[in-house]
């Protein structure tokens, strides 16, 4: 029994491994084929370049009137860094009246939250479009900020983390004079920090990556971020495929870097929040 189980365990872990691979192919294609010149790029010999070059990434980077690539990158940070305090703090709030508030009709308005997760994104495109529209909003990072905090996921999520924690907490803060504030502030939030991580690691990624928003919201393209910013080099009659792999390239290396420094805090914090009703 315990060779059948070794034997499980490792058939297990190579399929685990095959599909690890799969998965990281696309991104090693993509830094490999970027140190590679354009012709040989087109006249493909190899995975690996013949003769290694920091061309693409040289000519990204040197011009910046031609291919503004800092400020698409500046643009990026801020509109994301934003995005997710803005989801965090919103979106905390909300979970915390559903969880802890005895709210007339509570259980039936998270029902109808949780159900606008069915909702695609592009039927709501047009309605948002006009509402930003008529706030004056469109072409300013304030229609990529604004409408992700109405999103139910952060809501459903921290929800079901907050009220897997004890009530003894709570309590115990009510008998010390504690305000519905500062039980949320103190006690809550302090505990909560695993589901907030990942909460924030998912909106920052979803954020950067976004490349339908800014194509509708945004006019001009020193308000870009990267994803719009790198579609600029492709246009009906020549795509430069080195240039867009090197700037693909470098617009990646963050949200990589964000998910291995984080990753532990993703896997705890989904493991924590659980399914509890």
């Amino acid at each position: 029994m315990a060779v059948e189980g070794k034997r499980e365990k490792f058939t297990i872990e190579m399929l685990v491994l095959i599909g690890a691979v799969i998965f990281l192919m696309p991104i090693f294609f993509l830094f490999v084929t970027s140190f590679k010149s354009y012709s040989e790029i087109i006249n493909f010999t190899g995975i690996l370049p013949q003769n290694w070059t920091l061309e693409n990434f040289t000519t990204v980077l040197a011009n910046s009137e031609e291919i503004p690539i800092l400020r698409w990158f500046i643009n990026s940070v801020v509109v994301s860094t934003m995005t997710t305090l803005s989801v965090l703090t919103v979106q905390s709030l909300a979970a915390f009246a559903l969880a802890r508030l005895n709210l007339p009709g509570g259980k039936w308005l998270f029902v109808i939250v949780v159900a606008t997760l069915m909702i695609p994104v592009q039927v709501l495109l047009v309605p948002v479009y006009l509402t930003l529209n008529y706030l004056g909003w469109l072409d300013t990072h304030l229609a990529l900020i604004v409408p992700p905090i109405s999103g139910a996921f952060g809501v459903f999520l921290l929800r079901q983390f907050f009220i897997s924690i004890p009530k003894e907490y709570e309590e115990a803060a009510l008998i010390d004079g504690c305000s519905t504030w500062r039980i949320y502030w103190h006690i809550i939030l302090p505990m909560s920090k695993p589901v907030l991580a990942t909460l924030g690691i998912f909106v920052f990624i979803a954020s950067w990556n976004d490349f339908l928003g800014p194509m509708v919201f945004l006019d001009s393209v020193d308000k870009y971020t990267l994803p719009v910013g790198i579609a600029l080099f492709q246009n009906s009659y020549m795509t430069d495929y080195g240039i867009t792999l090197a700037a693909s390239s470098l617009s990646t290396l963050p949200v990589l870097l964000i998910f291995l420094l984080f990753q532990k805090h993703i896997i705890k914090g989904i493991s924590m929040a659980g399914l509890k009703g």
